[in-house]
């Protein structure tokens, strides 16, 4: 059956930076959610304005629910809100579907996958790429792993959420896909820093050289969006630093289960170490920048 606005009961688990709005986005579609989160915070209050209505464990959000979201920080965090003493595995009936959007491990996926088909609950893995601002708009890209079939079922709760919606394949395919994205992106902001970096060293307008480079083969999301927030001294986190750095550890494990060689990944890595030792482990992703600041005694601010 298809999980259609106004016909399908949906369990809501995690409400943080990214969980909160694509909750509240769910509600817009017409969908009635039962929602939990670990611990109070604004963002929970605002999801139950709009809405959703609170319960006490997992196993209560995914009591009677046609479809389970999860959205937690890791791979223990979805483990526990999934298959814990009081886990959605407790309270999920038979053909109902799971669908975690957390990014985490690709194995511990696929063993949760198998749990879950044992007790005839399906199950998605399905991370999400665009941070607080794909979440709020509902334009988030998401990386799908499954069965054809579940997906199909469940593309209307995809897309009250995202626009770039792909079915990769079998379950873990999808976080394995959003560890692909991770590298990427890192990489890019790796790149993004050391070029702006160079521009304030050498007395231009970082703002004028943003202008200048954004438009042509050096784009990318990263110089267009925290470029100027860069130039601004805006570091409020759209994606946190000890979140990305948790991504880039799992992007390290799952390349050397294949044993392949990332040197960029784990360059980008270390400088993430010296950003969270600096105590911006808090900050948005664009605190990479502090990294090369501290090295070059000078900030890349605008003129």
């Amino acid at each position: 059956m298809t999980a259609e606005p106004g016909k399908t009961q949906i369990g809501f688990i995690g409400l943080g930076i990214m969980g909160a709005p694509m909750a509240k986005n769910l509600l817009a579609a017409g969908y009635q959610l039962k929602i939990y989160n670990r611990s109070d915070r604004p963002r929970v209050a605002e999801v139950v304005e709009a809405g959703g209505v609170r319960v006490a464990t997992p196993k209560d959000a995914a009591e009677g629910a046609d479809v389970i979201v999860t959205i937690v920080t890791d791979t223990p965090d979805m483990e526990a809100v999934i298959m814990g003493e009081e886990g959605a595995i407790h309270g999920a009936k038979q053909g109902s579907t799971i669908i975690d959007m957390s990014t985490v491990s690709p194995k511990v996926t696929r063993d949760i996958a198998s749990a879950l088909s044992a007790r005839g609950v399906s199950m998605l893995d399905a991370p999400v790429s665009g941070g607080d601002v794909g979440a709020i708009n509902a334009t988030l890209s998401i990386m799908v792993g499954g069965d054809q079939d579940v997906f199909d079922a469940c593309l209307p709760v995809f897309e009250a959420m995202g626009t770039n919606i792909n079915l990769i394949g079998p379950n873990g395919a999808g976080q394995t896909t959003k560890l692909c994205n991770q590298i990427a992106v890192a990489g890019a902001n790796l790149a993004m820093a050391e070029a702006l970096m160079l521009a304030a060293t050498s007395d231009l307008d970082v703002g004028k050289v943003i202008d200048a480079i954004s438009g042509g083969a050096a784009g990318s999301w990263q110089l267009s969006n925290l470029g100027p927030r860069i130039i601004k001294g805006d570091f409020e986190p759209g994606f946190m630093v000890h979140l990305q750095q948790k991504d880039l550890k799992l992007v390290l494990q799952a390349a050397n289960d294949v044993k392949l060689a990332l040197p960029a990944t784990s360059l980008a890595h270390q400088y993430f170490n010296v950003v969270e030792r600096a105590g911006c482990g808090e900050e948005g992703t664009q605190a990479l920048i502090k990294a090369y600041e501290m090295q070059a005694g000078k900030e890349a601010r605008s003129t």
